[in-house]
């Protein structure tokens, strides 16, 4: 029996955003049809479990135009919308979304306040169209930029060099050299101490 994964969603005038919420997924096949049908399918978790997931969008979107990202966490689809018209909800029918499918409040903007993409931050994805990828069998395409992800974080040089090294490190109940007393360090006195022989 498969399972359904959790879905976010959000939209524009011109797109909806879909995230399908699938950490560590593999296999994940992704089909979209012009009359807005949403299939989705991939494996996931140590025993392999099957997800699942059929979406009859509010209306028809444009596949040619719609874009995907497959990351380790998720898959994020935006998806271009036919007539560039805001949805009353994601899904046809007068019945109630399924507990799975959920509104994405990161990306979501009201209907008055849309301004395109001006406004969403897309981490520097990097997205393949569905239009061009055949079946939409290979999807790893699509998960270019990762690579300098880690580029940007800077701070750890600081560790690579000391500038004390060489320098003697005193510990905390060794009283520093300006407190000493001349005596405890045989500074101030002229004779030299011996060692004295051993029997």
């Amino acid at each position: 029996m498969s399972r359904h994964p959790e879905v976010k969603w959000a939209q524009r005038t011109d797109k909806v955003f879909i995230t399908v919420l699938l950490p560590d997924s593999k296999n994940a096949k992704v089909n979209l049809e012009p009359e807005g049908v949403f299939n989705f399918s991939a494996t996931a978790g140590t025993d392999n479990n099957t997800y699942e997931l059929k979406l009859d969008l509010f209306d028809k979107v444009n596949v040619e135009e719609s874009k995907i990202n497959i990351g380790v966490r998720s898959i994020f689809c935006i998806l271009e919308k036919a007539e560039k018209v805001w949805w009353k909800k994601l899904l046809r029918g007068d019945g109630k979304a399924p507990h799975y499918v959920k509104v994405d409040w990161d990306k979501w903007v009201d209907e008055d306040e849309d301004k395109g993409l001006g406004d969403l931050d897309l981490g520097g994805m990097d997205f393949s169209n569905f239009g061009g990828m055949g079946g939409m069998g290979d999807m790893m395409g699509g998960m270019g930029g990762m690579g300098d992800m880690m580029g940007g974080m800077g701070g750890m040089d600081e560790f690579e060099d000391s500038d004390d090294e060489g320098q003697e490190v005193t510990k905390p109940d060794d009283k520093a050299e300006g407190d000493a007393k001349p005596e405890e360090h045989g500074i101030g006195s002229s004779e030299k101490k011996e060692a004295e022989p051993s029997t």
